[in-house]
C-alpha cells in the first residue's frame, strides 16, 4: 500500500512540475544560497524596475558551431530548455516554431536548450518536429546551473529576455503559445 501511494505522489509531482532533469546533472552545492524566482504568471512580464540581468552562457549548437549569449543583445530572446524524452516538449516545441515564424523579423531570436539527450537524439527531435531556431546541447545541464536564480532546471522551462536581456518572464511546464505571443508582444513594444 505505502510503494503505490509513494508511486502515485511521485507521478502526481511530475505532473505538477513538468518533466525534471535527473540522473547525471551537475551537482552543484549552494550552501542555500541560491534563490528561485517565481514563475510569472501566463502572458505577464516582470516590471521593468524588477528584472535582472541574464547570466552570461556559451556552448555547442546542435549541427555545430560555438554559440555566446552574447549574440541575443539588443534582441527579445526566448530560451527554451527542452529534451526529447519530455512529452510537455512534444507539444510545445512545434508551437515555438510556429511563433519564431512568425516573429523571426522583427528583432526576436529564440534558443532551444537541450539537455540530457545524446546529441543524436536532440537532433533527430529538431529534425522530426521540423525546429528551424537553434539550439545548444547541454547533456548536464550546465547552462541551466547559471540560470540557477531561476527554476531552469525544470524541464520545460522558458526564460524570456527583453532588449538589454534582463529577465522578464519565467516559466515552468509548457506554454502556450498566445502566453508566448502576448510576452513578445509586450517586450517588442517596450522602448
Amino acid at each position: 500500500m505505502r510503494s503505490r501511494l509513494a508511486a502515485a505522489l511521485g507521478t502526481a509531482a511530475l505532473l505538477v512540475t513538468g518533466c525534471s532533469t535527473g540522473g547525471d546533472a551537475v551537482d552543484v552545492n549552494n550552501g542555500g544560497e541560491f534563490r528561485f524566482v517565481a514563475a510569472t504568471p501566463d502572458g505577464e512580464v516582470i516590471p521593468e524596475a524588477e528584472r535582472e540581468s541574464a547570466p552570461q552562457f556559451s556552448g555547442t549548437l546542435l549541427g555545430g558551431g560555438d554559440y555566446d549569449s552574447g549574440e541575443l543583445a539588443g534582441n527579445v530572446a526566448v530560451l527554451n530548455f527542452w529534451g526529447s524524452w519530455c512529452a510537455p516538449c512534444r507539444v510545445e516545441s512545434p508551437e515555438f516554431q510556429e511563433v519564431y515564424a512568425d516573429v523571426q523579423d522583427d528583432g526576436v531570436q529564440f534558443l532551444g536548450l537541450n539537455v540530457k539527450d545524446s546529441e543524436q537524439l536532440a537532433q533527430a527531435f529538431l529534425d522530426s518536429k521540423a525546429i528551424t531556431f537553434p539550439s545548444l546541447h547541454d547533456p548536464r545541464g550546465e547552462v541551466a546551473l547559471a540560470f540557477r536564480d531561476y527554476p531552469a532546471n525544470a524541464i520545460p522551462s522558458t526564460i524570456v529576455l527583453d532588449r538589454d536581456s534582463r529577465v522578464a518572464a519565467v516559466y515552468t511546464g509548457e506554454v502556450r503559445q498566445d502566453d508566448l505571443r502576448s510576452v513578445i508582444a509586450a517586450l517588442t513594444e517596450e522602448a
